[in-house]
């Protein structure tokens, strides 16, 4: 019987990136999305084109109710949860924190803190060893920006990666003796539509060029991380952050 992930913000990017590795070996996929049912479609055919098992999940992960319906569907379709992606996230255009309105900063927190901790709540309840689950893994997907700041451009999500790295180091000890490795990766510069939603679609290939390997990274750069983190070769690996930035 094949791995089972949920991968939540799979429709595009990073996302949908490492679904499409994750079936290659063989996993089956619970590929979540908030809105895009077109583009989740499209994550989901190849998912199965690869190899795997794909079944799509709307949810919007800062919602309790529909973080838990989404769970409750993909082990009912796919089988016991052993790893989650915790990647969906938001970002909005780029502004200092003088001009940022509450309402910006609530979306953003809502979607990139509260719904991080709150799809790791719920897959700490039926991995964890001690309530009846068999263990398995958990990867954030936090970004550079938590270290960078990201100053006068998007400086409320980095501050809201820089909360997934806590709580990325403080479940990896609370699961670990629960058979829960929790791990987070820190993308760079990567090339994704997230850019564009931010109002500058441009922007990794610009100030990519400026990392010392002199590019901006690609999705399946990340997903590979993502996907060994997961993986057997990283049985001893737990609390770690993990960048993935062409050293900047």
């Amino acid at each position: 019987m094949s791995k089972v992930v949920l991968i939540t913000g799979a429709s595009r990017g990073i996302g949908r990136a490492t679904a499409i590795l994750l079936a290659t070996q063989g996993w089956s996929v619970g590929v979540n999305y908030a809105s895009n049912a077109a583009a989740a479609e499209t994550t989901a055919r190849e998912v199965e084109a690869s190899g795997g098992k794909a079944c799509l999940v709307q949810a919007n992960v800062a919602n309790e109710a529909e973080v838990s319906a989404m769970f409750d569907t993909v082990e009912r379709m796919l089988g016991p949860l052993e790893a989650l992606v915790n990647n969906a996230g938001v970002v909005a255009p780029s502004a200092p924190l003088a001009d940022m309105s509450v309402e910006r900063m609530r979306s953003v927190f809502d979607v990139n803190v509260l719904g991080a901790f709150l799809c790791a709540r719920e897959a700490a309840r039926r991995m964890s060893t001690d309530r009846g689950g068999k263990g398995g893994a958990i990867v954030n997907v936090s970004s550079a920006a938590a270290r960078l700041g990201s100053p006068n451009e998007y400086i409320d999500y980095a501050a809201s990666k820089g909360a997934i790295d806590t709580m990325t180091i403080g479940l990896a000890k609370e699961l670990g003796p629960r058979g829960v490795r929790v791990n987070a990766v820190r993308p760079g510069l990567i090339e994704t539509e997230i850019h564009a939603s931010g109002g500058q679609p441009g922007r990794a290939a610009r100030l990519g060029a400026t990392a010392p390997l002199g590019r901006a990274g690609h999705a399946d750069e990340i997903a590979a991380a993502i996907v060994w983190l997961l993986s057997d070769a990283a049985s001893y690996t737990t609390g770690a952050l993990l960048d993935v930035t062409g050293g900047r």
